[in-house]
């Protein structure tokens, strides 16, 4: 070879250590595959079956989702234990809101360089979370991207596919004037606002990942890297027999006034009551450091409530008390009236 000879290395591209590290994580992705995973990793196509015992009439239900910035924080801190789970428990509830459960799972991995600790940490919750719901993960893309992403950051998105039958798909057209909402407790930012945090604690509070958060026993860094919880263990076993729930949403990208009129008709506004729920001490914070209004705070965090459930009222205490049985924080926090597809927060 000549001396003046480039090779795909010398260009910033590791395709052995790429291999090398994904041969590390497959046994533990293959623990995410059942019966229905009809071909192996490796493949240029992963292969599913499609029947699906029980369903009468499936239909498919399919998103995909990133975690945005943060994978910064993570970085930061050193931390990446969470950034799968954030991936997939994220995923996992969008899909829950048409009454779907998930199927399988593929993911991107995107970064300047591979670092094998990084890799293997972000995969790692993948497959935890995956297992936790009986999703397979079943493909997935690593690309090592030198000159497109800087140094050291990493980009990661997923893909989901779940299945729900046609009759039990959400939302449902019975809402009306006089339904209650229930929402369910967040555990911190899960994976949206990450950019006016950042900007909020690190650059205009100048703290760091490792400062003390005021008032509690834990960091920034831990506040901020708490993951994504995934409320479909809590909440899909109900949906199967209470015809009463009528629609779902998911707290993410836009919070709370943006997300909940995207499941209502359009004569239809909600009303929540502001004192209903505790606001988390991270969204204080944001907000004391950085004088965020509360209208903004509202629109870009969940603020506390990751999770929203529009159900008939007569139904609403025990809907609320099978779902703290079985481990949320759930409450009643505001109610349906007619109006403008809106939501107001009072």
């Amino acid at each position: 070879m000549s001396e003046h000879s480039l090779t795909y290395s010398a260009a910033g591209v590791h395709i052995d250590e790429a291999q090398r590290v994904l041969r590390n994580v497959i046994p533990e992705i293959r623990q995410t595959h059942n019966e229905q995973v009809m071909a192996s990793i490796g493949g240029f196509g992963a292969m599913f079956s499609g029947q699906f015992p029980g369903i009468e009439r499936p239909v498919l239900v399919s998103s995909i989702d990133g975690v945005g910035t943060k994978t910064r924080v993570a970085a930061m801190a050193g931390d990446f234990s969470g950034i799968g789970m954030d991936l997939v428990n994220h995923c996992v509830n969008d899909i829950l809101c048409q009454g779907a459960k998930p199927l399988f799972f593929l993911d991107y991995y995107g970064c300047s360089h591979i670092h094998s600790e990084v890799f293997e940490a972000i995969v790692r919750g993948m497959v935890q979370s995956c297992s936790s719901v009986n999703c397979a993960l079943i493909g997935g893309e690593t690309a090592e991207l030198p000159g497109t992403y800087v140094d050291d950051e990493v980009d990661i998105v997923g893909t989901i596919v779940g299945v729900v039958d046609a009759d039990q798909k959400l939302p449902r057209p019975k809402m009306k004037a006089g339904d209650f909402v229930i929402g369910l407790a967040s555990d911190g930012l899960h994976t949206n606002g990450y950019s006016l945090a950042r900007k909020a604690i690190f650059e205009v509070g100048g703290m760091s990942v490792r400062d003390a958060m005021p008032g509690l026993s834990t960091t920034i860094g831990e506040e901020l890297l708490r993951p994504h919880r995934c409320y479909y263990n809590s909440i899909y076993p109900i949906l199967q027999d209470s015809p009463d729930i009528y629609a779902m949403a998911h707290i993410t990208g836009g919070g709370l006034t943006d997300n909940i009129p995207r499941v209502l008709p359009s004569d239809i506004k909600v009303v929540l009551e502001r004192r209903s729920w505790s606001v988390l001490p991270i969204f204080n914070l944001i907000q004391d450091i950085a004088h965020v209004p509360w209208p903004e705070m509202y629109k870009t965090f969940n603020c506390g409530i990751g999770m929203v459930l529009i159900v008939n009222r007569d139904v609403a205490p025990a809907i609320v008390q099978r779902l703290n049985q079985a481990g949320e924080t759930a409450m009643v926090i505001g109610e349906v009236q007619r109006g403008g597809q809106e939501v107001q927060i009072v």
